[in-house]
């Protein structure tokens, strides 16, 4: 006889609950995107590789100069998404402690003795806006490296726990300006998505001159609480995603290695080091956002196609050959894609 405790599962239900969730969440990305139209022009590309990165549980990194409204961007993201939001400006002279949190001194009422008490930092939201992050030197941008991958913080011999959801999303100027410091490998492949943010087109320019300089403010409504968050989160990792996805995943991600039987001869003349494995697994994880997102509950290779550029562009590096010809990480990254089959059956045929 079954255990009391146990429920019994009905596979059909539990499949409707599914695909009633699936609609849930691509109706609630079409109220996020409404929402982020009072406040922000363009920019679809990068809006939805944001969205993808928060309900798969990855971190976003936004690269593009001043003044592309990156900042107000993730702002605005936070607004619609209920959460709690802090932004830490990193300049030169900002500390660890600045970020995680320090140590006061007080007086305790009852005893009437003084003792530290730790006072918790800017890190201690959901959304955590790094703005201009290499800005800092890798001291401090090191800081977020525990919080990123574990969710908690060390300090004054204790593990303080993060409230989840829990998101890092930074922005960073092209490193060819001054002042700027370049992430470590380490905390780049942190990052679920490294987001390119070019200017915008010329319509999109007039767009943001009528819509800024105007006496309208936009008020952003909230879509999500933070519980449905935490639901759909786990409806992303329910997603089925079958043998011949995760075939063609590490094969795409085994070819950016040197040395590797994969491995093209453009990779071995241009690349000094591919992707390690947590490419193949925000690969995966992603394409299971962007599939629910779109209203499917299954992944297809398009979608890890599509996925390509922003998970594989920062954790990927050239050498000197690749930089004197001029030779891009995203131009390596497209010339893969069209080397490595995407033939579906040609990988249902190897996992047989």
């Amino acid at each position: 006889m079954p255990n009391e405790d146990e429920k019994d599962v009905n596979p059909q239900s539990t499949s409707q609950d599914d695909v009633q969730a699936v609609e849930k969440l691509r109706e609630a990305r079409e109220q996020i995107i409404k929402e982020l139209r009072k406040a922000i022009v363009g920019m679809d590309d990068v809006i939805d590789q944001l969205m993808i990165s928060v309900f798969a549980r990855g971190h976003g990194l936004l690269e593009g100069v001043p003044g592309l409204a990156k900042t107000l961007l993730v702002s605005s993201i936070a607004k619609s998404l209920s959460l709690s939001f802090r932004r830490i400006q990193f300049t030169p002279d900002l500390m660890p402690s600045d970020i995680t949190g320090t140590e006061v001194l007080q007086d305790d009422p009852q005893s009437g003795q003084r003792k530290f008490v730790f006072s918790k930092g800017p890190i201690f939201s959901n959304i955590i806006l790094a703005d201009e992050i290499n800005r800092t030197p890798p001291k401090t941008q090191a800081a977020l490296l525990e919080a990123m991958q574990e969710k908690m913080v060390s300090a004054a011999g204790e593990d303080f726990h993060l409230d989840l959801p829990f998101f890092v999303l930074a922005t960073q100027n092209p490193l060819e300006q001054e002042g700027t410091y370049p992430l470590p490998e380490a905390q780049l492949d942190r990052f679920m998505f490294k987001i390119h943010v070019d200017y915008p087109s010329e319509a999109e320019e007039i767009g943001i001159m009528r819509q800024v300089t105007g006496t309208s403010k936009p008020d952003l409504q909230p879509v999500l609480s933070k519980e449905e968050i935490l639901a759909l989160q786990e409806l992303v990792l329910r997603v089925p995603v079958a043998d011949h996805i995760y075939s063609y995943t590490a094969k795409l991600a085994r070819s950016t290695r040197p040395g590797e039987a994969e491995a093209p001869d453009f990779i071995n003349d241009w690349v000094s080091f591919g992707t390690g494995p947590r490419a193949c697994l925000n690969l995966i994880l992603a394409g299971k956002a962007r599939a629910i997102l779109q209203g499917r509950f299954n992944v297809a290779i398009d979608d890890i196609q599509a996925l390509a550029l922003p998970v594989m562009r920062h954790r990927m590096g050239l050498n000197f050959a690749a930089q004197s010809e001029g030779v891009r990480t995203d131009d390596v990254i497209r010339k893969l894609l069209d080397h490595v089959p995407a033939d579906e059956k040609l990988y249902e045929a190897a996992t047989a």
